[in-house]
């Protein structure tokens, strides 16, 4: 059975920082992604990386403020997100999908339950 749990949200000030984790579990494989999304509107895409870890993908929305990452011991996948606006504020989302040799992230439908955060201005 496959399972993606995200944690690490939480209230942050702007011009703040946190880093959120994406614990998977049961793939093998795949790469991962982190969307967000607010209400009344699609989730977002943000940013890729691959299963080895070594090939990143962002959204132009992304780039400069957000990093993604993965350990390679136990998977764990991160994304830390500095200097945080309020326009930042939804539910983080990780997603697992494939990640192709030109960046582009194909997603699949497994997603984690969201963590949410919160910018305050």
């Amino acid at each position: 059975q496959v399972q993606l749990e995200e944690s690490g949200g939480g209230l942050v000030q702007a011009g703040g920082s946190l880093r959120l984790s994406c614990a998977p579990s049961g793939f093998s494989g795949y790469a991962f992604a982190w969307f967000r999304q607010t209400p009344g509107r699609e989730r977002e895409f943000l940013a890729a990386i691959s299963w080895g870890g070594d090939i990143a993908n962002y959204a132009d929305s992304a780039k400069g403020r957000f990093t993604i990452s993965k350990d390679g011991t136990n998977n764990m996948v991160y994304l830390q997100m500095n200097n945080l606006k309020p326009e930042d504020t939804a539910v983080y989302f990780c997603n697992a999908g494939i990640l192709n040799r030109s960046g582009k992230y194909d997603y699949r439908n497994w997603w984690g339950q969201g963590t949410q955060v919160t910018v305050s201005s």
